[in-house]
């Protein structure tokens, strides 16, 4: 007999479960079982003919039921379907021994680190079962779009010998007696084959930042979505794709994840139309808010949130592009506009006030990209230069976070809730 799913299962039927004990309840001359597979749980009721089965079992332990399925005469707690199993047989597969954290989610809340501990009994929980399958639906949709867009999906070295993201420091890798880093982002790579005749690039990778920050939205190794593309007439060409592809994600997740997201209790507008305001406008409403920067600064989180806010209450949307960063604040290799050197061609999307996505209008002219980082201090790599010597085309891209992404989607608190495993300052087990 072929394996049953509990989504598929139908009152009068026959069927083999195969899953994991989520709850055991004994009465006098009964006993039941919540049965918890890929697809869901449902309640199991055990007969005393088995009741020493029953007495082997503990919680998780992985079991297989054969039974008649039955309309459910009371729907009990956390069951997931309107019918229940009269079990007829009971085999245990692999007895759990004593659980080092709370599965069960009507029991108490275990301690979020030692839920990062035993990560794989944590994802058995429905409720966080259904991020990373929302997850897993953002990864799809974002593959899909960029498919659809002709863009060229890559893989590049995550060890290698340049460091240009400014900001950033490295984690050093001795590399056959040879010094080499974790890469800090694609982008050298993404303009190499952007300009190598593909025009249009994406990627989904690891990145790593060796950054000592301890907070809710910041890990040192992440999942970043990186895309350039070529021959743009400025940033804003750049802008339109990332506004589609939030739009296209987001619509597939309402449609494809559906169950997941009102289990969370999480409900998704799909933007109209995302804002798109100069930096130095947003810091004379701050101004007016009594949040004061100069024209150099760069938006701290208590700026983000207040501009999320403003754009919430003015427009109706959660999405707003802050564009024209200033120079000092950006990479050497963000183009300026002609008629203000100050100013760079550059943008931040964010979503309900905390920064998603980083993009801009790259500088292709060779001239313009050694004086600009020569002004920043930083010598360009032969290898750097090269890419802009044999016909480059105007280009530009962004670098999203995945983990983010999904943070600002389910309104979770902490970015480690995010990824099924966690890097930062603290952690590198397991």
């Amino acid at each position: 007999m072929e394996r049953n799913l509990i989504k598929d299962i139908k009152a009068g039927k026959e069927v083999l479960l195969k899953g994991g004990v989520y709850e055991i309840r004994n009465l006098a001359k009964l006993s039941f079982i919540l049965l918890r597979d890929r697809t869901g749980i449902v309640q199991c009721v055990v007969h005393d003919n088995l009741v020493e089965k029953i007495s082997e079992l503990s919680l998780e332990s992985a079991i297989e039921i054969k039974g008649i399925v039955k309309e459910a005469k009371v729907k009990a707690d956390y069951a997931r379907k309107d019918v229940e199993i009269d079990v007829k047989s009971l085999e245990i597969i692999s007895k759990a021994e004593q659980l080092p954290i709370h599965v069960n989610e009507k029991m108490t809340t275990t301690e979020f680190q030692n839920r990062l501990d035993y990560r794989f009994l944590d994802t058995r929980k429905e409720n966080v079962s259904a991020i990373f399958k929302i997850r897993s639906g953002i990864y799809k949709s974002v593959v899909d779009f960029f498919d659809e867009e002709q863009f060229v999906i890559i893989n590049t070295p995550k060890i290698t010998t340049i460091g240009l993201e400014s900001g950033a420091e490295s984690f050093v890798v001795d590399y056959f007696k040879k010094k080499a880093v974790l890469a800090q982002s694609p982008q050298f790579y993404k303009q190499m084959f952007a300009n190598g005749g593909f025009e249009r690039v994406m990627e989904i990778g690891q990145v790593y930042r060796a950054e000592k920050s301890n907070t809710t939205r910041h890990l040192t190794e992440f999942t970043g979505i990186d895309f350039e593309m070529g021959f743009i007439k400025d940033e804003n060409d750049v802008m339109d794709v990332v506004e589609k592809m939030f739009k296209r994600l987001i619509e597939d997740v309402k449609e494809e994840r559906g169950e997941e997201l009102k289990l969370l209790n999480i409900e998704l507008k799909v933007p109209k139309k995302i804002p798109r305001i100069p930096m130095n406008e947003l810091k004379k409403i701050l101004l007016k808010k009594g949040k004061k920067l100069s024209e150099e600064d760069d938006l701290d989180s208590e700026a983000e949130k207040m501009i999320g806010d403003y754009i919430l209450e003015k427009y109706g949307e959660e999405f707003v592009f802050v564009t024209c960063y200033p120079v000092k604040v950006r990479p050497f290799y963000h183009m300026r506009p002609d008629d203000n050197q100050k100013e760079t061609r550059s943008f931040d999307l964010l979503w309900r006030g905390v920064e998603v996505a980083t993009g801009a209008q790259r500088e292709h002219r060779l001239n313009l990209l050694q004086k600009q980082a020569k002004e920043k201090g930083i010598k360009i790599p032969p290898i750097y230069e090269d890419v802009f010597k044999y016909g480059v085309i105007p280009h530009g891209g962004v670098g999203l976070g995945l983990d983010r992404i999904v943070q600002r989607m389910l309104n979770l608190e902490n970015i480690r809730e995010s990824l099924l495993l966690t890097r930062d300052t603290g952690r590198v087990t397991p």
